[in-house]
């Protein structure tokens, strides 16, 4: 069974709640599913899943340092070396503290990352490039993100 891996980072709880939704959705949708925070993640975790969903609260408009530094790492899967990324379906999600947080920069800085890999990026219905919650995600929100992760479900099973 094909299997997703969804990295967040979370100092509020608020990006991990809807990392937990994604990937409720996710596996409400067949696939198999891990949730973990980017400081339990490693490179393998990246090369054994078909599909990779990135969470990051906003800071400064873009990913958090945690997020950056593991991603920086993943130039060991660079094309042409074991457990690539190329191919691999991408995703992303953030949460700020306010509407003025840089919501859709954050998504982009987590998007241009896994595009960098070759990774092909599925977008939010809701015409955002990924998910998004101002402050606590509350359940509308968590119910966007349970769908965004059947959306990110049904391209790898294509």
């Amino acid at each position: 069974m094909p299997k997703a891996l969804v990295v967040y980072d979370s100092e509020t709880g608020n990006t991990e709640k809807m990392a937990r939704a994604i990937g409720d959705g996710i596996k409400a949708a067949g696939l198999d599913v891990e949730v973990k925070h980017v400081d339990n993640t490693s490179l393998g975790d990246l090369a054994a899943a078909e599909a990779i969903v990135l969470g990051s609260p906003t800071y400064f408009s873009t990913m958090s340092g945690k997020m950056k530094a593991f991603f920086d790492k993943s130039i060991g899967l660079w094309p042409g070396k074991p457990g690539k990324l190329k191919d691999k379906i991408g995703a992303a999600f953030t949460s700020c503290g306010g509407g003025e947080g840089g919501n859709e920069t954050t998504l982009l800085s987590l998007i241009r990352a896994m595009l960098w890999h070759g990774m092909v990026i599925v977008g939010h219905q809701s015409g955002f490039s990924g998910a998004v919650s101002i402050g606590a995600p509350d359940e509308k929100r968590l119910a966007e993100c349970r769908q965004f992760g059947e959306r990110i479900a049904s391209f790898v099973k294509r």
